[in-house]
């Protein structure tokens, strides 16, 4: 959204009228948007679907809660990634001791509950808005709805059991609503994406680019499919989104340094612009934590060993990692170089290798096109190649391997590694699951942990977390419990609303 980057336009929509009265006249408060006042213009629309949108970086819009609480929590469960253990950010849910106060879930809960209820308002008010086109208020919606759904979606996936809202409520006894089933939240996930999809446009203006599109919410959809195990139907839902104009980047790197932003590989993005006039502050600071110290980085997290040793596996017609792998992260390897912000240029490991204090990072997002502190790269939630690789997933347990195996190869060859060749439907499952999808999309916002807790939560060829993190090294694996298979339901919306009940174990 290149006009208005999810900047948070506060909307006073449920303060009653501020006014000043005696007995003999009653003048309205023009300066005070309120519930009356508001909801009058398809500006005001477009800044309740700004709003709507600003919750993806956080409740209050702050990076900070994005990058060090809802993305921490996201990823640092998974077996791709390990934390700097210097660092307290959700550094108890790395090592499974986290209790139900861990801030980062809350942020999670926090924020998607913030996105819902502002979608929630765009539907009820926004159809009786008299000054805008039908047009444009189907467009308006269906983005609310899409957002309703993807908020659902960290939900479901991360707490399981949760309140299901569809309505903008402001009455006490209705502001403490009870869990609702998972099946009744994925079904409403569902119902909101393909409605979403009716309305919503095939590409924006310009100026709006990075809003939803048809796209993005077919994607999300077969996504949504996919987590059920709903094989046929994310097969198809798939092959609709690779009909669309979309492509793989010719250079893969380009979707991490902001060459790529919005473009032929995006599905949908979270914005972001390094804005900082007028009390803006809309960085995205990923290239200061994946970078080493030494380079003037903050070293927040680093690529796991296993993840690491994976990747030496995928080559190149040469024998030699493949460029995805030297786009992905900065390793003990001739080729391996990383662009470090003190001296504007990139270093190889071999002259950096004295002065680093850890032996591997990530390298995505270290370098941005136009600038390197107020970095304005956004951030993947879907691109094209994961959109590949799900559908080979879905095509490989619908019995279609050698189908499969050929959308697995179109991101195989853009990023450099060789084809693969013919192989049977469970080594090809174990391809997808523990090679392809950590190698592409390592470190990417919302991906890996889940994945992970959707071959445990699922029927097909079930998978232990816990087995995956032992056998795959993670650190404190043997703090793993059933229980951190979600987020613990957080204690600040237990006490407060005695209708939710705890998740299992915590």
């Amino acid at each position: 959204m290149r006009r208005n980057k999810y900047i948070i336009i506060v909307i006073l929509a449920i303060l009653g009228l501020n006014s000043c009265s005696d007995d003999f006249i009653e003048v309205e408060n023009k300066e005070v948007l309120t519930d009356s006042s508001f909801w009058q213009t398809e500006d005001h629309a477009l800044q309740a679907l700004t709003s709507t949108y600003a919750a993806l970086h956080s409740s209050s819009g702050s990076k900070w809660a994005f990058f060090e609480e809802i993305y921490t929590a996201m990823a640092y469960k998974a077996d791709d990634m390990i934390n700097n253990t210097a660092e307290t950010y959700s550094r108890a849910l790395a090592s499974f001791t986290n209790t139900t106060e861990e801030s980062g879930p809350f942020n999670i809960w926090r924020s998607a509950y913030a996105g819902i209820g502002r979608a929630n308002q765009i539907l009820e008010r926004v159809p009786e808005m008299e000054a805008l086109s039908q047009e444009t208020k189907d467009v308006i919606v269906a983005e609310a709805k899409f957002l309703r759904a993807y908020y659902y979606f960290w939900l479901v996936t991360g707490f399981e059991n949760v309140p299901l809202v569809t309505t903008y409520e402001t009455s006490p006894e209705s502001l403490f609503p009870s869990q609702a089933s998972t099946a009744e939240v994925w079904a409403q996930i569902e119902t909101d994406l393909m409605e979403a999809e009716a309305n919503l446009v095939t590409e924006h203006a310009a100026e709006w680019r990075g809003r939803a599109t048809v796209g993005s919410a077919s994607a999300l959809l077969g996504k949504a499919y996919l987590f059920q195990e709903k094989w046929t139907e994310a097969e198809a839902k798939f092959a609709q989104v690779v009909a669309m104009d979309y492509d793989l980047l010719e250079n893969y790197e380009d979707n991490f340094n902001g060459r790529g932003e919005n473009g032929a590989e995006s599905v949908f993005e979270i914005q972001f612009t390094g804005d900082r006039s007028n009390g803006n502050d809309e960085r995205q600071v990923f290239n200061f934590e994946v970078s080493p110290y030494a380079f003037g980085g903050w070293e927040l997290f680093y690529p796991s060993q296993w993840l690491v040793d994976e990747m030496r596996t995928d080559l190149n017609t040469d024998g030699d990692p493949s460029d995805r792998v030297y786009a992905s992260i900065f390793f003990d390897d001739p080729g391996s170089e990383m662009y470090s912000r003190d001296i504007d240029d990139n270093v190889a490991y071999t002259d950096a290798a004295g002065d680093l204090n850890h032996p591997k990072y990530f390298k995505k997002y270290s370098f941005n096109e136009d600038t390197n502190f107020y970095n304005g790269t956004n951030i993947a939630v879907i691109r094209f190649a994961d959109v590949l690789l799900m559908y080979a997933e879905a095509l490989n347990e619908n019995g279609k391997t050698t189908e499969a195996i050929a959308e697995v190869n179109k991101v195989r060859e853009r990023g450099g590694a060789v084809p693969l060749a013919a192989m049977s439907q469970s080594d090809l499952r174990t391809q997808i699951r523990h090679h392809e999808r950590p190698v592409e999309l390592s470190m990417e916002f919302g991906i890996r942990w889940f994945d992970l807790y959707r071959w445990q939560r699922g029927s097909t060829a079930t998978e232990s977390i816990g087995t995956t993190l032992e056998n795959h090294g993670k650190p404190f694996a043997e703090n793993f419990q059933d229980k951190h298979i979600l987020y613990p339901i957080p204690l600040q919306e237990i006490n407060i609303n005695e209708n939710l009940d705890q998740n299992p174990g915590w």
